[in-house]
Order: structure tokens, then C-alpha cells, then sequence
């Protein structure tokens, strides 16, 4: 299977920024439609953005957009959500999935197959 590591997850400050890796050492993830994910307390775990590499596809949740940015590392194995001008909303524990094949495809969450552990985006407050 498709092992997938996020990291940097942490403490954030009102409008500040933070970048998420999502790590799959040795596996290619071109080929793979890799989305980032949230879930806050007490809330259902929801979709943020999903990208395919090889299908040139990348879809943006409309609370994010403008504010988040996916892309990947030269070796297509590591994909990064660059997140900027965080507000009280952001604050969550983030993971990353994928599922061979084309965003176009992935109608919900379920139909991800391989998943993350989560990295936790924190309000010091």
C-alpha cells in the first residue's frame, strides 16, 4: 500500500502561514489524485483541495481559495499545501489521501484509499 506521512503541522498566528507535506517515500504520486483534508473538533471531516498531477487537475475548496496552494516536489513524491492568511477557521488537524487515478473522480472523502495519520494546525489561542 501507499504509505502516507504529513508533517508540518503546529501553532499558528492570525494570518500567518504554514506548510503541509504529505511524504510517500519511494512511491510516485503523479499518477495519484492527492487531496488535503481537515477535520476540527466536533465537525465531520472535510475536503480542502484535491490535485492530480497527471490529469492537470486541481480543485479548491471556496473557503481556501486564494489562500492555499498545492504542489509537489521534483521527484513526485512528497506534496506540499502551502497555506497563507489563516483565520480562526483554519485550525484543525489536516490529512492528506489519495487514490490512483483523476480528482474528476473522487465524488467523496470514502473514496480515497490510502490516508495520512494527520498533522495538527493549532490556535494559540
Amino acid at each position: 500500500q501507499v504509505q502516507l506521512v504529513e508533517s508540518g503541522g503546529g501553532l499558528v498566528q492570525p494570518r500567518g502561514s504554514l506548510r503541509l507535506s504529505c511524504a510517500s517515500s519511494g512511491v510516485t504520486l503523479d499518477d495519484y489524485a492527492i487531496g488535503w483534508l481537515c477535520q476540527a473538533p466536533v465537525k465531520e471531516r472535510e475536503g480542502v483541495l484535491c490535485n492530480s498531477k497527471s490529469y492537470g487537475s486541481t480543485y479548491y475548496a471556496d473557503s481556501v481559495k486564494g489562500r492555499f496552494t498545492i504542489s509537489r516536489d521534483k521527484a513526485q513524491t512528497t506534496v506540499y499545501m502551502q497555506m497563507s492568511s489563516l483565520n480562526p477557521e483554519d485550525p484543525a488537524v489536516y490529512y492528506c489521501a489519495a487514490v490512483w487515478g483523476n480528482c474528476d473522480e473522487v465524488a467523496d472523502l470514502t473514496d480515497y484509499e490510502y490516508w495520512g495519520q494527520g498533522t495538527q494546525v493549532t490556535d494559540p489561542s
